[in-house]
């Protein structure tokens, strides 16, 4: 549990005296539906390259990305990983004081430290079911002298969407750069919703992605940012070791972006999963159950019986593991946030739950 970043299933395994395999893991927010074929297929066609180095400007898999974000290339910044591109962009711009939209993850607010960064938030409010009150927003910026937003979108924890025009008028009163966080994006419908098209039309944005979830290759360590011309995107283009990317991650990037079967899949079955959980959770009149524009559900318990580390304490003996609430800010330990698996699974959480529930 190292750092509060949800399941760290090696040690849960000797822990529970299960196998790895048998963990069913509802704290990670990975997408269940596995790896895209076509990049599967493309990396066991291609074992035999881990002999040679990878093209160190990695024209093909910037080619793929760019058809899948309807980007420029030129913009592209490629990461070991989002979290890699996240620390980089915060030591490129060093800013004196952050706005950080919270809770939140909490590597941005370590990377802001290490920077030695004035650190202010501002509270998605459980009074207002955790969605923002933008005019509220604007105007704390314009009193404050902030030198750079941070914005996860959809927010983890809290599954909040803050739409485009929102963004942009952030953007228009403020006018300093605005990192947005979309790891979570495509679990909606980013054509709409991703704030890529403001990175062409103003000149401080940064849009950061990875693989790691809709993907479902949190293995190959692969992230990308998207980011306005500029001295931010000049600087970042300056960072990165030569062949930052292994070849593996390289190959299998250039497939699965276009894998357009297996992108579209996703989102349908995602849906029905995604209702099913929410419906599911609704039923118990113990839970309060958030609104979500993500791949994971923020709940709390209305009970004074039991509180979420009962909950999950008695799942994780049944080899199911939730993700306890209570390390993101103002969240205690009434609440907790299920990801959306396999219908399965699913099912089994619920009856599990119920069990739980009626033993209570």
């Amino acid at each position: 549990m190292k750092n509060n970043h949800g399941a760290n299933l090696h040690q849960l395994s000797e822990t529970l005296g299960i196998n790895e395999n048998q963990i069913i893991d509802f704290s990670s927010n990975i997408n269940p539906f596995g790896l895209s074929p076509k990049g599967l297929k493309k990396l066991k066609d291609n074992l035999q390259l881990a002999s040679i180095y990878p093209d160190p400007d990695y024209i093909e898999l910037k080619a793929s990305i760019s058809s899948y974000c309807n980007c420029n290339s030129e913009n592209i910044v490629l990461g070991s990983g989002a979290t890699e591109l996240i620390s980089s962009t915060i030591k490129i711009i060093s800013p004196k004081d952050t706005l950080l939209l919270s809770p939140a993850y909490s590597e941005y607010e370590n990377e802001l430290i290490k920077v030695g960064s004035k650190i202010t938030k501002f509270f998605y409010e459980k009074e207002n079911n955790f969605q923002i009150n933008i005019d509220h927003l604007i105007s704390f910026i314009s009193s404050n002298c902030f030198d750079m937003i941070i914005i996860c979108n959809p927010n983890n924890p809290t599954g909040t969407l803050i739409s485009v025009e929102d963004l942009e008028k952030i953007y228009l009163n403020f006018k300093k750069p605005i990192m947005i966080d979309e790891t979570y994006i495509e679990f909606t419908d980013s054509s709409k919703t991703s704030a890529i098209n403001l990175v062409n039309k103003y000149d401080k944005f940064i849009v950061i992605r990875g693989t790691s979830k809709f993907f479902s290759t949190p293995g190959i360590r692969l992230g990308y940012a998207i980011v306005s011309k500029g001295e931010i995107l000049d600087s970042l283009n300056i960072i990165p070791n030569l062949w930052n990317i292994n070849i593996f991650a390289s190959l299998m990037g250039e497939a699965m972006f276009k894998d357009y079967d297996f992108i579209n899949m996703c989102h349908n079955d995602f849906n029905e999963n995604f209702n099913l959980l929410f419906k599911g959770l609704k039923n118990f009149k113990e839970f309060k159950v958030y609104n979500s524009n993500s791949n994971f559900i923020l709940c709390e318990i209305l009970s004074s019986r039991f509180d979420a580390n009962n909950l999950y304490n008695y799942l994780s003996k049944k080899g199911i593991i939730i993700r306890k609430a209570q390390s993101f800010d103002k969240l205690n330990e009434k609440f907790f946030r299920v990801c959306v698996l396999t219908k399965e699974n699913i099912n089994l959480l619920l009856k599990e739950i119920e069990g739980f529930i009626r033993e209570y």
